[in-house]
């Protein structure tokens, strides 16, 4: 899953910019690159195979030109190799715009072979250049970077998300989503485009989501959506509550080692408000979709590290519930004939809310019947905009026990028990 930012507004932008796939490093990736208009009113760009340290030293030896609008982007090879050469962003209309991709273009083969045969050449490996052609050959006609961009991607088929500038618009940065996510940050003078909020959270708490096929054009002063066929749309505002430390190291090596140390706040954080006086658990997002007796089967669908949670999960919901639980990964589930009805609770695990095997497998088991649970971290997600409900694990934060209502214990010993953490001294 690549990172995405866009900016427009006051600040340095290339500053903003880096910061932004700093927060995002955790999704994994090979190599980064940013694109600027400077105040010249021209697209400077810089990109690099590896971390973005390497990006950064590039940076410091060769500087770019200053400015107020600009893209990033980090990103995880798929069609060609991890090079400086297939990194974003990718170039189109003589050098004037600018383009980077999150996702896969599935029918970028016909339309480079279209490209080719009007007389425009690929410099890259990538599904994403092309589109970047299309662009500039749809705003070459129409002049209007909006209408450019929508008219592009109702040729593209498969998994993207879409970010573009043009050096004849500076101040202006437009982007796209289908099956990937894109969310917008709302400041004071300023906005932004990501791929998560983390990227924006340093900046403001006030975000929007994008829903399947729109477009948003941002300037630094206002944001207009539409779906692909120009129709306006409003999307759905939402506050984040949680602040830019929890999307840092924080001293730790790695991200991993971060999240394993977290485990016992993270899981006391998120029962904390769902204990009542008694020590009784109640989850009333689950209330909401289900009854008592009405669910036969739990299935969890998760990638990677999510579906070993997943595993934890089903283990408890077989010992405690007393409810046949099974875990599935995501990538294979639309793919098995599994059998599921009404009677099935589907529970998707998935920290960013955006993994794409994830969000299909949500999608067909909402279409086969079932009743779908979203387990994530991240507001304004696909995953659980998707989901007949979402549980929303807390964020963890400093805090401290309180004297008067100890945590009950024979909870957390089974926590401690489930996570295999120790009791750490909770009576």
């Amino acid at each position: 899953m690549c990172g995405i930012v866009g900016y427009v507004g006051s600040q340095p932008s290339l500053e903003v910019l880096l910061a932004g796939l700093g927060r995002l490093e955790y999704r994994g990736y090979d190599s980064a690159g940013v694109a600027i208009i400077g105040t010249d009113n021209a697209i400077h760009t810089a990109k690099k195979s590896g971390k973005l340290s390497a990006l950064r030293e590039h940076l410091a030896a060769e500087p770019l030109a200053p400015g107020h609008t600009g893209i990033a982007h980090t990103r995880w090879a798929t069609h060609g190799p991890p090079t400086d050469l297939n990194a974003h962003p990718h170039l189109a209309d003589g050098g004037k715009l600018a383009l980077i991709h999150n996702g896969i273009i599935e029918n970028y083969v016909e339309l480079k072979q279209q490209l080719a045969a009007d007389g425009i050449e690929c410099v890259s490996d990538t599904d994403s250049e092309v589109a970047a052609h299309l662009v500039a050959r749809e705003y070459r006609e129409t002049g209007d970077l909006t209408e450019a961009l929508r008219r592009t991607v109702n040729h593209l088929e498969g998994a993207f998300t879409l970010l573009v500038a043009h050096e004849d618009q500076p101040g202006v940065v437009v982007g796209a989503r289908r099956n990937s996510p894109l969310v917008v940050g709302l400041g004071q003078g300023e906005n932004f485009l990501a791929s998560d909020v983390a990227a924006f959270v340093e900046h403001t708490r006030e975000a929007m989501a994008l829903g399947q096929d729109q477009v948003v054009t941002i300037t630094a002063d206002s944001v207009t959506v539409t779906d692909f066929d120009g129709n306006p749309v409003e999307p759905e505002h939402f506050s984040i509550d949680w602040d830019a430390s929890a999307a840092e190291k924080g001293g730790w090596p790695s991200f991993m080692a971060k999240e394993i140390s977290e485990q016992p706040d993270a899981v006391a954080n998120t029962l904390r408000g769902r204990i009542d006086e008694t020590g009784a658990l109640t989850i009333p997002e689950l209330d909401a979709i289900v009854s008592d007796d009405d669910i036969h089967r739990v299935i969890f669908i998760a990638c990677g590290t999510a579906a070993y949670a997943a595993m934890v999960g089903a283990y408890a919901m077989e010992k405690w519930a007393r409810i046949p639980a099974s875990v599935e990964l995501s990538h294979e589930f639309r793919y098995r004939g599994a059998v599921i009805d009404r009677h099935t609770l589907v529970v998707s695990v998935s920290q960013s809310g955006e993994t794409m095997d994830t969000l299909m497998a949500v999608r067909h088991a909402a279409e086969s019947g079932a009743r779908t649970l979203s387990i994530c971290n991240t507001q304004g997600a696909t995953i659980p905009r998707g989901s007949d409900a979402t549980l929303y694990t807390a964020q963890v934060r400093k805090w401290r026990w309180p004297r008067q209502k100890p945590f009950p214990h024979k909870l957390w010993r089974a926590i401690s028990s489930l996570c295999r953490l120790p009791l750490r001294g909770r009576q």
